[in-house]
């Protein structure tokens, strides 16, 4: 499965941007599907997944509340709507597929390319 992210972009502190992930091949309709972010110099981290059904979600405890994941197209999207955006989660973020929710990014089988987002005034 070929995953494509697209949606990042320049937003000021508090600014919001909807990020999308779509399958360029296959389907995702039966993967759970998460976001991650890596920042320059960091270890790319969780930020958030949802399972195949739509069901179930899962968040970093940093953007609960201010970030939500979906599903879309009969399934075979996913977005992740970031609200209240802060400097420090300037990063490229990137969609995974997998089987199973999870946080986990080595469980995680297909990646997509990857966004940037930078949150700056």
């Amino acid at each position: 499965v070929q995953l494509q992210a697209s949606g990042g972009g320049f937003v000021q502190p508090g600014g919001s941007l909807r990020l999308s992930c779509v399958p360029s091949q296959r389907t995702i309709v039966n993967y759970a599907m998460g976001w991650f972010r890596q920042a320059p110099g960091k270890e790319r981290e969780f930020v958030a997944a949802i399972s195949w059904t739509g069901g179930s979600t899962d968040f970093t405890d940093s953007v609960k509340g201010r970030f939500t994941i979906s599903r879309g197209r009969a399934n075979n999207m996913a977005y992740l709507q970031m609200n209240s955006l802060k400097p420090v989660e300037t990063a490229v973020y990137y969609c995974a597929a997998t089987n199973m929710l999870t946080m986990n990014p080595e469980e995680y089988h297909y990646w997509g390319r990857g966004t940037q987002v930078t949150v700056s005034s």
